[in-house]
């Protein structure tokens, strides 16, 4: 009776991975869009793409000399995976580098991520009426050339600006996450300009006309605005708070100080206990505001663009008392560093001796914490001392030489934003 030889593989997570990755279309449509050499052989890039994926999520090394040596431990279970003839030497490192190569061209990434959206959201009949724009940066730890492309040094969303950064900008389906626009761009750029390519690259996959474009104040930009409108769509951002926007947001808050503009309220509605009888309800109050419009004008494509903008005046009770709360902290924290710059004499405190040195440094704290304006800082010069022979300078001195006292201006409309302005496509 002949031998029966049995061999074991570990099959683990690695058909699963294969098959979602087969129903997402990844190994379809990376052949559709990269047309390889006619002279190569082997597993096909879709295919090599996917089985290399499936080492990477399930072994969690993404490293490439790792994965030929995997491969031949499975060579069974990757050969029944894959509709295409398998061998050890499909996943050598030179061939990893290939399909590293090919999805590293602009043009060829860009066009797998658009059919790979759209095919996706047609396959899951996923909603696709909102977007949501956002950018990062991403901090690298390793010494950077000075001509690199990529890595740069710039703005620190980490505040980290000693390290170089790339930056990548999102555009995904809200609130899924969805990734539609990927741009990643070096660490130095501007995030302003980013929004249009990526805009761009979402009407590819979700089309133009009806969608909701959602970002921060960086795509308040008018180009930007103008953008979606002419495409149809609408757009939701806060206004930065810089140029004529705090005098606008004052102009419509005027009538809400004086009480001529009536507010809506918007209620949360909270479910109190689990049990079925239990049905009680309680309102929350989210938001208190009220909508106005005014006329927007700009240039695209050559041609004049003329719409009614909606503006979305709010005030949330839950970011007025953070907002309270912060401006207590940085008051303490002023008030406690003021009344450091002046200590008691003792043998190695310092001692001012000219007015204008402790005036830069009194201010400075008061910037640095944002609380200028709302401390009031009296300056008051002592007397001479058996000790110190310059006359010493203090602030609010009860006693020459010392802090006691400050006198807390606080302007209720400066210590708490009563607003926030955001903007609407006509809708």
């Amino acid at each position: 009776m002949a031998e029966i030889e049995i061999d074991t593989e570990r099959v683990a997570d690695v058909p699963l991975l294969v098959h979602q990755q087969c129903r997402m279309g990844i190994p379809a449509v990376l052949n559709e869009v990269i047309q390889p050499h006619g002279n190569r052989q082997g597993l096909s890039i879709g295919w090599l793409t996917t089985l290399w994926q499936g080492f990477i999520l399930s072994e969690s090394d993404h490293r490439m000399s790792e994965m030929e040596t995997w491969a031949a431990r499975q060579m069974e279970l990757l050969s029944r995976l894959s509709p295409e003839p398998v061998s050890a030497k499909d996943f050598t490192d030179d061939r990893l580098a290939d399909v590293l190569r090919y999805l590293g061209q602009d043009a060829v990434w860009e066009e797998v991520e658009k059919r790979l959206g759209q095919r996706l959201i047609r396959v899951y009949d996923l909603s696709n009426d909102r977007i949501r724009l956002d950018s990062t940066s991403a901090a690298v730890y390793h010494d950077v050339e000075e001509e690199s492309a990529l890595f740069r040094y710039g703005q620190s969303k980490d505040h980290r600006p000693d390290l170089a950064q790339f930056k990548v900008m999102l555009g995904a389906l809200d609130p899924l996450g969805l990734p539609l626009a990927t741009l990643v761009v070096p660490g130095d750029a501007a995030d302003d300009p980013l929004y249009a390519p990526a805009i761009a690259q979402a009407r590819q996959i979700v089309g133009t006309g009806g969608r909701l474009y959602i970002g921060d104040c960086k795509m308040a930009a008018r180009k930007t605005r103008a953008l979606l409108q002419a495409g149809g769509d609408y757009y939701l951002t806060p206004l930065p708070q810089t140029g004529a926007t705090p005098a606008l947001l004052r102009r419509l808050l005027e009538a809400v100080w004086k009480k001529e503009q009536p507010l809506e309220a918007i209620w949360a509605p909270t479910v109190a206990g689990d049990d079925e009888g239990d049905t009680a309800t309680a309102s929350r109050l989210l938001a208190l505001g009220f909508e106005a419009s005014r006329e927007r004008q700009a240039t695209v494509d050559g041609g004049k663009l003329a719409w009614t903008e909606r503006l979305l005046v709010i005030f949330s009770p839950s970011l007025a008392r953070a907002g309270r709360r912060g401006l207590a902290q940085r008051l303490q924290r002023a008030e406690e560093e003021l009344l450091a710059l002046t200590p008691p004499r003792r043998r190695g405190c310092r001692q001012w001796v000219e007015l204008e040195p402790l005036q830069k440094a009194a201010q400075a704290i008061l910037r640095r914490h944002q609380v200028e304006g709302l401390l009031e800082v009296i300056y008051e010069r002592g007397g001479k001392s058996a000790r110190c022979v310059p006359t010493e300078i203090g602030l609010a001195g009860l006693r020459g030489g010392s802090v006691t006292r400050f006198a807390r201006g606080v302007n209720p409309k400066q210590s708490t934003r009563p607003g926030d302005c955001w903007v609407g496509g006509c809708m």
